[in-house]
């Protein structure tokens, strides 16, 4: 029986109507920016897979650092314990990262980061006895699936079910092209009251949103002006670490920098789940105290997972070479090439793009939202093309792994044109 039809009796997936979605793709292999079916049919992955995979399939010295890796220490207990993968990855990362960040706390995912710097944030104002609790996040934000993460996107129609479990936040305006001013006054309302505690943000580009683009200048004004309030602020760099807007983190693109950050995804170059979650030595010395209730309890099983720190510190040390600008300029150029093309097309509109992230809205009479047909019809023609592309409602986005051949992004920009007539 093909692994398409064993599937189908016993997994669900996510993100996924089982009754209407078709057969999952089985995938048995990949390579680079290849992944290769059970039939053999080729698929060039131009999402790197969720935003994860950051040099490629198979990528051998992240491969072997795991194998190496494995036969000396799969895990241990983080609280109490340490080991050397551990540590390399936050030296490695800490190098990477504006200067004012100084500590850095492991869990297994984006959400969980999330999780951690929200109770971070919050925590340290607990402990400081101040009675600051809100949350600001931006509209239309996504930064996970837990609960509290969930929480932070406000409530739609993803959370319905689960509306009276979340907590409350309070949004202000994505400071999109024509909104920058709603932003700031926005932002400058909520702060007056002097209750907020934290500002959580997606830096330049919200990506379940539908890679929704705003510029740094509008960003560094909403966190100068957190800043000279007192309230923390926390950038979700989970997508948008390790390059995917042009520089290694998109705060790079600012000079005031956020007190938290949240990463995953392509910190393991998307081989092994780790989340990162990094901060100021302010925020760190709010929780030293003779007190035990003072310390950030929290935990997971396989905080600091060595073998995954083996994958993070084989991907760092991969990335920082001339080989990765080259290419983040090369895929960057060659967006932007597309879509000057592409732009003239009366099918497509609000054509953008941010270092190696591409995007477009397709016009459509439907609602133009995550659930539009637009999305599918989109969708099963890009993979009848051998192409892995996954649109937002409307939006279609390319996100490759760096790896990725001038030919491979040709193949791709070709599938999109040609996508066009089927929604026409």
């Amino acid at each position: 029986m093909k692994l398409t039809a064993r599937d189908k009796n016993l997994i669900w997936h996510p993100f996924t109507q089982m009754q209407l979605e078709p057969e999952a793709l089985a995938i048995r292999s990949g390579t680079g920016a290849i992944l290769l079916d059970e039939s053999g049919k080729e698929y060039i992955d131009a999402i790197a897979s969720w935003w994860v995979n950051l040099h490629g399939h198979a990528e051998p010295s992240i491969a072997g650092a795991i194998a190496e890796q494995a036969t000396k220490l799969e895990h241990v207990i983080f609280a109490g314990c340490t080991h050397e993968p551990a540590v390399e990855v936050a030296e490695k990362l800490l190098k990477l990262l504006p200067q004012n960040q100084t500590r850095v706390f492991y869990s297994d995912n984006g959400s969980t980061a999330v999780e951690v710097a929200l109770k971070m944030a919050l925590q340290y104002w607990h402990n400081l006895g101040e009675n600051k609790y809100k949350i600001l996040v931006l509209e239309g934000g996504y930064h996970g699936d837990t609960f509290g993460a969930m929480s932070l996107a406000g409530k739609s129609d993803f959370s319905s079910p689960f509306h009276r479990y979340m907590f409350e936040v309070v949004q202000i305006a994505t400071p999109l092209v024509g909104l920058e001013d709603r932003a700031i006054l926005d932002l400058e309302r909520e702060l007056e009251t002097g209750d907020t505690a934290a500002f959580i943000f997606e830096p330049l580009c919200q990506g379940v949103a539908g890679m929704r683009m705003y510029q740094a200048g509008i960003l560094e004004r909403l966190v100068s002006t957190c800043k000279a309030h007192n309230v923390i602020t926390i950038a979700d760099e989970v997508m948008t670490g390790f390059g995917r807007t042009g520089k290694t983190f998109a705060c790079e693109h600012l000079t005031t920098q956020p007190d938290i950050f949240a990463i995953s995804k392509a910190i393991t170059g998307g081989f092994l789940p780790l989340g990162v979650t990094t901060c100021s030595e302010r925020i760190f010395q709010a929780f030293l105290s003779n007190d035990k209730r003072n310390a950030l309890l929290h935990g997971h099983s396989y905080s600091g997972n060595p073998i995954a720190c083996a994958a993070a510190n084989a991907s760092m040390k991969l990335f920082d070479t001339m080989q990765t600008v080259e290419r983040i300029q090369r895929i960057q150029a060659s967006h932007k090439t597309f879509l000057a093309d592409l732009s003239a097309d009366p099918r497509v509109e609000n054509c953008r793009s941010i270092g190696i992230i591409a995007a477009f809205d397709v016009k459509t009479t439907g609602a133009g939202d995550y659930f539009d047909d637009v999305r599918d019809k989109l969708y099963e023609f890009y993979i009848s093309r051998g192409l892995l592309l996954r649109p937002l409602g409307r939006s279609v986005y390319i996100l490759p792994p760096l790896c990725i051949s001038k030919e491979q992004l040709d193949q791709v920009y070709m599938g999109i044109f040609d996508s066009l007539s089927c929604v026409a």
